[in-house]
């Protein structure tokens, strides 16, 4: 059953697109636990194309109603757990993974307002959000390369996370209720 939308609508039951996002959450398991430098690219990569093509296969076959609410979640969890292997390795500095994650920081303290507001809404992807992401994967890669280019990266991630906020706070956007 699907409810009318844009699209395929969002139905209750998991769809493929649900499915593509579920997939971060033992990667970010797997992320965490495995010791190889090797190992965790491949999740890397793995992960990157499943927030890649989830949006896709939503747009494309539709998602469900939890499916909408789990990509977020989904994305910060990974990223989470992935700059926090960053922070134990000490690769950067607290207050840099703090700069690098500003923008999913913000997003969730903002979600928690609607929930506490008892209107929680979902912001429609936007392309400064998908620039912040691609900095993250860049930053974490040049980690997991042991790159001289990690702190540079972290840095302009930082700065996009800046320029997301912005525009995500002064741009134009439809929310939609959840």
């Amino acid at each position: 059953m699907s409810a009318p939308s844009e699209g395929p609508g969002l139905s209750t039951r998991w769809t493929v697109a649900d499915l593509l996002t579920f997939s971060r959450f033992p990667l970010a398991i797997m992320f965490l636990l495995v010791p190889s430098a090797g190992w965790r690219i491949a999740i890397l990569c793995v992960a990157g194309m499943t927030d890649l093509i989830d949006g896709w296969a939503a747009r494309r076959w539709g998602s469900s109603r939890l499916g909408v609410f789990l990509d977020p979640v989904a994305d910060k969890v990974f990223a989470g757990v992935a700059f926090g292997v960053v922070l134990f390795a000490g690769a950067l500095r607290p207050w840099e993974i703090a700069a690098v994650l500003l923008r999913d920081i913000v997003a969730t303290v903002g979600f928690l307002i609607t929930v506490v507001r008892r209107k929680p809404v979902s912001i429609p992807a936007r392309i400064s959000g998908k620039i912040v992401t691609g900095c993250q994967l860049a930053t974490l890669l040049a980690f997991l390369l042991e790159s001289s280019w990690l702190r540079p990266l972290a840095w302009l991630t930082g700065l996009a996370a800046l320029y997301a906020i912005a525009d995500y706070t002064y741009g134009r956007h439809e929310a939609r209720a959840l």
